[in-house]
């Protein structure tokens, strides 16, 4: 179906035609058919965006849509037309919400998500009586059919109306309807107040179940059996079925609720296996919900799969005190989980493989409240008060700091640094606020479940101001605040929305409930709070005491680089009533060996000055016995110290320890060749053998092996022999280990042939054969020093030197002398000779230096080979004299230092083209001739006003190209020019020049321009020409001329590489023949213009010129108008700007300071009395002002300006005029009638006029209604504006007052400005619906005997109207009863509601029959009681009765005597039956009945005694 509307006309046509079965073609016939249009008129169909429809449109029109029937495409509108539209919200709202909502805080969603399906089930089970049952399956093992999540519970279930419900995206607990029947609907009642806000009250938004379900999956089932319901319901939501519905146009947001027995899973598919178990569990169960959720996102089930323990400990957290109740997990007192909350249980199964892992959370141990509350050793507790009555109660938890750590728990899932030794970890750095560092103090509860991503940093008395406890007390308490339903959260229950706001707020009032608070005052919690927490400090917290501040140090020791400063040095602490002072011995409890040692000082970390507590810190000790120990010094944390050890016991353990260390070594010669001091040995004198002992400091000989704490040394003997050259060489090293009654040995030491000092060492060592050193003290030695001399020479050797030779570079060749074992020796005074074949060798001396002969200034020349081969010599060493007097040596020769420099060409001068570069080879020498290669040589080459030419000549030899030369060429003369080269690194070589003649260059560098048309021209370089705008600059040559100033003939590819800045077209044959293409000049007449001929190869020539275009002869004129909107009345702000323009609109400037009297303007409604035309000397111009219109409807007006023979044509809108009336548009027939207490049907509209009548819209607009009398009392809204004119729309929702005539009057304020409104008469009629009194009849003569029947009373509702009523439900009638006067009505009354009426009985009245009186004789209230939708239809009538006694029946005692025991005797006590007993008269078992006054005053017998 399409809406069409036919807007050729004034009147607009509007039908709705079928499309079914029709082509564009069927359907355009249809519509001449239908709005009978003529054959031969032609019209379009466009949409309501004007977009015309053809074939291939019409094909994708959806039902619906509106078109338009126009004579053509832009044809303006007769009138306004509504199109109705559908703004249903996609679907990708529902699915795709969870996403963005749980991501956006940046945390772990899934747990999140989980939470909000178990606040539902909480929410479901809230009524439980037994134990509440929720339970989460997680099905990821193939074998059950696709992956899914699974929550149930064994709450109340839901309804077919409460399943709907929770489909509705958004529809919150408070706006949602839980029954199909007004009648049967129960409304929200908020929970009693019970402890820590845990009423299950968490399902609240209507939000939270399908973001979750969405986000972790594309689907979800919904199966629940509601309380008493023999049927289950089932719902299926998916994105698939959405999807497809939107692609089959159907309504996505409609769907089916199954119905089914307990059980029946005949519906389930085979990829859902899973669901047979869950289904057929369902008979065993009352009521039930199952949560269902597939099509699980992989990455969700990798993360519940690998991290199982983390999720459930999140959930653990989220629901702790649902879980374990108000004082939550506390270990060590159960006496605390005594509360009277039913028990849940919130159970996990995921089932992956074969062993499935199940946890109930009540297991969950390491969540951070069940942390939190273990930890602690104290609590305060307070409460807080909001202005608008919220409750909030609180709870702190101190946890102390015990001699060496803090009890401040950790989140064990948070990424611990890197791990340390056992020292590092034992470490206390002492620093303030440790504990809790930057996290904030308390975690925030809404109904008993966590608000995850909300804490509270703390309030301002629980922080520290003006306290003189520790700042670190402040860091050692956790915090939990708990609120109830009043305190607003995001829909996602991930943070609250003010809480922090309200209780920051003045007006907030905290109060502590601890017992010892009595009558709790504003300011009290302070005081309260610091004294908790200085008696925490004082009764829980072990610290220590720094005393006597030294400086602060860097220790780069401490791993943790940033903990490596500031430390603060002090020399003593107190601790626990003791005082440990620098210096003073000390023992360490410390596993597995203790540790003694002496104090050297104490460290705190922190910036600190002057004495201060602190948690804990660290001393710095010497080792004791000293040297006993391989580490001197250590590092230890202060709650290590043993605070029981004696001085006495520490210096007694020292003493018997420093007994274990070596003293000096004992050294026996067996053979008697004892080494003496400094002895002169000849080479190869054997030493030894050598016996030695280790002694202590009492001279007594020890053992090898000393036992120092938890280590045991090894101590062996080493014997060392070093040769004390430049290196002290070690010629010989052996060690000797530790025999049994012989000590230490060493056998004979043999050859020592090298020649000068030894020393032989004796040393003890550990078992490493290495180490003389422990404990940062020597181990004992033996040292003895001797030498062996050398001999004569015999011999030499050539030392190493460079084999590289260069030509003409001088060298040294050292000779090494040795005598006979090759010691070096002094070298005789012999004359070396020199000999190489080929060669010319000189030297110029020999020097002498301790055994070295040195041949100083050798010299080789000769020629070298050019290849790249190198050719070696040998080099003949004779020294005649000696035994061995000959050596030889390889060398070879390469070419030496530049000498001389070779430029090729050898002519001077040489000539060059202008423009072009000069070529030239170098070629560097030596002495001798040869090509001399040296590494980063370059050579220069400069020309005077050239740049420098630099080039590589590492090689030497390379060619040098200069850059072109370019050189002014003054009447086509050739131009001279030096160049110069030289070696900038070699100064010693003497540079070379070559002249240059620069000849004028043949290439073109000069363009010339000129045209031969009707005006001969000669055009210059960059000139400025003036020419008339539009016009056409023909016959443009050019010519082209070289640098001798000789003209260029132009060839085919000088031609063809001229390029114009205009036109694109060009003719080859004219390019070649000079000429230039013809130049367009611009129209306008606002810039200059460049334009440019260019020759373009290796070199660019260029001629440049302008052209401004200058204005034709006026062909028109041209109105600028400064607005184009003017209201009807006022005059145009701004002036009308008149020009005379030429063809191209130009401004022409032809205009004078006369002129104006010439011109004229015409325009319908135009008042020509105020226009007039002036000229304007800023713009040289002719200006209109003073233009208004003043009469006339708003619209387009024509103004037409003449001047001569020139018109102009300009239009301006004219809008309605300055608002002075208001009409009332609707049409109503008055007087209105309107019955009391009811609405007026009709709006009133209302349009805001000019004084011409036009509409004149104003959004500032305000109108109010006045009623004449004021006694009526109107309740008005006003709505959205109905149209484009801003019409104002009045309803009136209800009239109320006494019956009668009345005028509503409308007054109108803009900006505080009445405007006068229009008035409407009323008359306000008496409403026939509406009761007003209840009339009440029986028998009021008759008595009411108790236990007897009331008599009828028949109660008619009388309309405002004075009529009867019968418009009510039977049910809202009620007879109520109590005992009592009227004024003293209790809270529980008898209800008596109305029966089935009997035949015949009057429709219009209602009777109360056979009503039972009371059994009780007393006065007695009956009220017959209206009670309807409607509070203001509330109406009671109250009848005061007297219930007398009935017929006697009984005589009974007043209370039921014990039987007595009698026996006969002479005693009167024991033959007593009755002793006073009262008998009365009743007429049932409460009511005494009386006599009648003819009878005597009497309802009782009283019997004394009967014996």
């Amino acid at each position: 179906m399409i809406q069409v509307n036919d807007c050729r006309c004034e009147k607009i046509i509007k039908k709705t035609l079928k499309t079914s079965g029709l082509d564009f073609k069927g359907f355009f016939q249809v519509v001449q058919k239908e709005f009978s249009v003529p054959s031969n008129d032609s019209f379009v169909l466009t949409t309501t965006d004007r977009i015309i429809v053809d074939a291939n449109k019409f094909e994708k029109l959806k039902d619906g849509t509106t078109l338009y029937l126009l004579r053509k495409m832009d044809q303006v509108l007769p009138a306004s037309i509504e199109e109705e539209i559908n703004f249903v919200p996609h679907y990708n709202t529902l699915i795709e919400s969870g996403t963005n909502e749980y991501f956006i805080e940046g945390q772990k969603s899934l747990p999140c998500a989980l939470a909000e399906l178990v606040d539902n089930a909480l929410s479901a089970t809230a009524k439980n009586t037994e134990v509440k049952s929720i339970e989460i399956r997680l099905i990821f093992n193939k074998a059950f059919g696709k992956p899914a999540v699974i929550v149930l519970d064994n709450g109340c279930g839901m309804t077919f109306k409460q399943l709907n419900n929770w489909a509705v995206y958004r529809l919150s607990k408070f706006t949602r309807e839980n029954s199909t029947f007004e009648s049967e609907g129960e409304e929200y009642v908020h929970p009693d107040p019970v402890p820590r806000s845990l009423n299950s009250d968490i399902s609240f938004f209507g939000v939270g179940g399908k973001r979750a379900v969405f986000h972790m999956g594309n689907a979800v089932r919904m199966i629940s059996r509601p309380t008493g319901s023999p049927d289950v319901h089932e719902l299926v939501l998916s994105k698939d079925e959405f999807q497809k519905k939107e692609q089959n146009k159907e309504d996505v947001y409609r769907s089916k609720i199954l119905h089914r027995m307990p059980g029946d899973f005949s519906h389930i598919t085979d990829d859902e296996q899973f669901l047979h178990t869950i289904i057929a569990e369902e008979t065993g169960k009352k009521s039930f919900t199952v949560v269902v959720i597939t099509g699980i996102f992989q990455e969700h089930i990798d993360y519940l799969k690998n991290n199982f323990k983390e999720w459930t400990r999140e959930l653990a957290h989220i629901y702790h005190y649902y879980i374990h109740g108000v004082n939550g997990n506390c270990k060590t007192d159960i006496s605390q989980k005594s509360d009277n909350l039913p028990r849940i249980d919130i159970l996990v199964t995921l089932c992956a493989s074969k062993n499935p892992q199940k946890i109930n959370l009540r297991q969950v141990e390491d969540d951070m409240q069940t942390l939190f509350i273990n930890a602690a050793k104290d609590t305060f507790e307070f409460r807080a008060t909001t202005p608008d009555n919220g409750i909030v109660e609180g709870v702190l938890r101190y946890h102390p700091f015990l001699y060496d750590r803090e009890t401040y728990p950790e989140n064990p899932y948070v990424n611990q640094a890197p791990g340390e030794d056992d020292d590092n970890n034992e470490r206390e750095s002492g620093d303030t606020g440790q504990a809790r560092g930057r996290r904030d103090i308390f975690e925030c509860f809404w109904n008993g479940r966590l608000i995850p991503y909300t804490t509270i940093p703390g309030f301002g008395w629980c922080q520290k101001k003006g306290s003189r406890l520790p700042a670190e007390c402040y860091s050692r308490f956790s915090g939990v605040l708990f609120t109830d339903g009043k305190f607003r959260v995001s829909a996602t229950k991930l943070k609250f929305m003010e809480l922090e706001k309200q209780l920051e707020k003045p007006d907030t009032h905290f109060t502590p409930t601890c017992p010892i608070q009595k009558s709790p005052r504003r300011g009290d919690i302070q005081k309260q709070f610091t004294q908790w927490l200085q008696n925490c400090h004082e009764m829980l917290d072990k610290q220590v005491k720094f005393i006597d501040y030294k400086e602060t140090v860097t220790r780069p020791e401490v791993e943790t680089k940033k903990k490596q400063h500031p430390w603060a040095v002090f020399s003593s602490i107190e601790q626990h009533g003791r005082r440990y002072n620098a210096g003073d011995i000390v023992k360490f409890q410390k596993a597995p060996q203790n540790i003694y040692g002496t104090v050297l000082r104490f460290f705190l970390y922190g910036e600190h000055k002057g004495d201060v507590f602190a948690t804990g810190g660290e001393v710095e000790i010497k080792r004791e016995p000293e040297g006993l120990y391989e580490e001197i010094t250590k590092v230890i944390p202060i709650a290590k110290i043993d605070r029981t050890a004696t001085d006495e016991s520490i210096k007694k353990h020292i003493e018997n320890e420093r007994k274990k260390l070596p003293d000096c070594l004992k050294v026996e010669w067996p053979e008697g060749n004892d080494l003496l001091e400094n002895a002169v040995l000849p080479a190869g004198t054997p030493i030894g053998p050598i016996k030695v002992e280790i002694l202590n400091s009492d001279g007594d000989s020890i053992s090898s092996r000393i036992q120092t704490g938890t280590h045991v040394i090894q101590l062996n003997v080493s014997l060392k022999v070093v040769f004390n050259g430049a290196t002290e060489d070690e010629v010989l090293f052996l060690t000797a280990p530790y025999i049994t009654k012989k000590g230490h040995f060493f056998t004979t030491i043999g050859n020592l042939r090298s020649l000068g000092k030894y020393t032989l060492t004796l040393n003890a060592v550990l078992n490493d054969n290495i180490t003389t050193v422990y404990g940062g003290r020597e181990l004992p030695r033996y040292k003895q020093e001797f030498r062996v001399k050398e001999g004569i020479a015999e011999s030499f050797s050539i030392k190493e030197f460079s084999s590289s030779l260069r030509v003409g570079v001088p060298f040294d060749i050292p000779l090494h002398m040795k005598d006979c074992y090759d010691h070096p020796t002094i070298p005789p005074n012999y004359k070396p000779t020199l000999q190489s074949s080929g060669l010319e060798l000189s030297y110029e001396t020999t020097t002498y230096s301790a055994v070295l002969l040195t041949i100083r200034g050798v010299k080789v020349k000769g020629k070298v080979p050019n290849s790249a081969s190198v050719k070696n010599y040998d080099l003949k060493v004779t020294l005649l004299g000696l035994k061995h007097d000959t050596q030889t040596v390889k060398i070879s020769l390469h070419p030496g230092n530049p000498h001389s420099l070779l430029v090729k060409p050898k002519t001077n001068p040489v000539e060059v083209e202008n423009g072009n570069p000069v070529s030239f080879k170098i070629e560097v020498h030596d002495e001798a001739g040869n090509i001399t290669c040296i590494p980063r040589l370059k050579v220069q080459c400069q020309i005077p006003g050239f740049p420098l030419v630099l080039i590589d000549c590492s090689a030497g030899k390379a060619e040098l190209v200069t850059k072109p030369v370019k050189q002014k060429i003054i009447n086509g003369e050739p131009q001279k020019l030096k160049a110069r080269f030289e070696l900038p690194s070699q100064k010693q070589v003497a540079p070379e020049t070559r002249e240059l003649i620069v000849m004028p260059s043949k290439q073109i560098s000069r363009m010339e321009l000129f045209s031969q048309g009707e005006e001969e021209l000669v055009l210059k370089n960059n000139e400025m020409i003036t020419w008339r705008a539009g016009a056409v600059l023909k016959k443009l040559f050019y010519k082209l001329y070289d640098e001798a100033g000789r003209e260029s003939p132009i060839t085919a590819e000088i031609a063809s590489n001229i390029q114009v800045t205009w036109g694109t077209d060009f003719n080859q044959k004219d390019l070649i023949n000079g000429r230039l293409p013809d130049l367009q000049i611009p129209t306008h007449v606002d810039e200059e213009h460049f334009y440019q001929v260019s020759y373009q190869k290796k070199k660019n020539v260029s001629f440049c010129f302008k052209i401004v275009p200058c204005p034709d002869e006026p062909a028109e004129l041209k109105a600028t108008l400064p607005q184009s909107i003017v209201k009807l009345g006022e005059t145009l702000s701004g002036d009308i700007k008149l020009e005379l323009v030429d063809q191209y609109f130009n401004v022409t400037k032809k205009l004078t300071s006369t002129c104006g009297k010439s011109f004229s303007a015409e325009a319908e409604g135009l008042d020509k009395s105020s226009i007039d035309f002036k000229w304007k000397e800023s713009c040289s111009c002719v200006v209109a002002i003073g233009v208004r219109f003043d009469s006339g409807s708003p619209g387009p007006r024509v103004i037409c300006f003449r001047y001569k023979d020139y018109k102009k044509n300009v239009v301006l809108e004219v809008t309605a005029g300055v608002p002075s009336q208001i009409k009332l548009v609707s049409r109503l027939e008055q007087p209105l009638q309107v019955l009391n207490g009811h609405d007026i049907p009709t709006p009133f509209l209302l349009q805001l006029c000019d004084e011409w009548g036009n509409p004149s819209p104003d959004k500032n607009m305000h109108v109010e209604i006045k009623p004449s009398p004021v006694t009526l009392k109107l309740t008005t809204e006003v709505l959205p504006p109905v149209d484009t004119e801003e019409k104002t729309c009045i309803k009136v929702n209800c009239v109320e007052g006494s019956i009668g005539y009345y005028a509503l009057e409308f007054k109108g304020y803009i900006n505080g400005k009445s405007i006068a409104g229009p008035s409407v008469n009323l008359t306000l009629l008496p409403d026939p619906n509406k009761p007003v009194r209840l009339s009440v009849d029986f028998d009021k003569n008759g008595k009411f005997f108790a236990g007897g029947k009331f008599p009828v009373f028949s109660v008619i509702v009388i309309s405002e109207k004075g009529n009867p009523m019968t418009a009510f439900k039977r049910a809202d009638l009620s007879m109520l009863l109590w005992e009592g006067p009227p004024s003293m009505r209790p809270t529980m009354v008898t209800d008596l509601k109305y029966k089935t009426p009997v035949e015949n009985e009057r429709k219009d009245c209602y009777e109360f029959r056979e009503e039972d009186i009371p059994t009780c004789v007393g006065e007695y209230t009956v009220e017959f009681s209206l009670q309807t939708n409607k509070k203001e239809d509330h109406l009671s009538s109250q009848i005061s009765v007297t219930v007398v006694a009935n017929e006697p029946i009984k005589l009974e005692p007043d209370y039921q005597q014990q039987t007595p025991v009698v026996f006969y005797c002479t005693d009167i006590a024991n033959r007593i039956l009755v002793e006073n007993m009262t008998l009365k008269i009743t007429v049932s078992s409460r009511s005494v009945w009386k006599f009648s006054r003819a009878e005597p005053e009497w309802n009782c017998v009283h019997l004394n005694k009967v014996s």
